[in-house]
């Protein structure tokens, strides 16, 4: 059985980006893409690629 989640968006886009393998991230504040940088974070730690 896969494993789906429902997503908006920037933390698709943030998803992608831990799985692509990103070490580093940076962001200016404002919108639209202002949930970017903390859906980061989140799912490197969900996914324990955080270090």
């Amino acid at each position: 059985m896969s494993n789906k989640a429902i997503l908006l968006g920037n933390e698709a886009i943030a998803r992608g980006i831990v799985e692509a393998g990103c070490e580093v991230a940076a962001a200016y504040p404002g919108t639209p893409s202002s949930e970017i940088l903390p859906s980061i974070a989140k799912w490197a730690d969900d996914l324990g690629t955080r270090t």
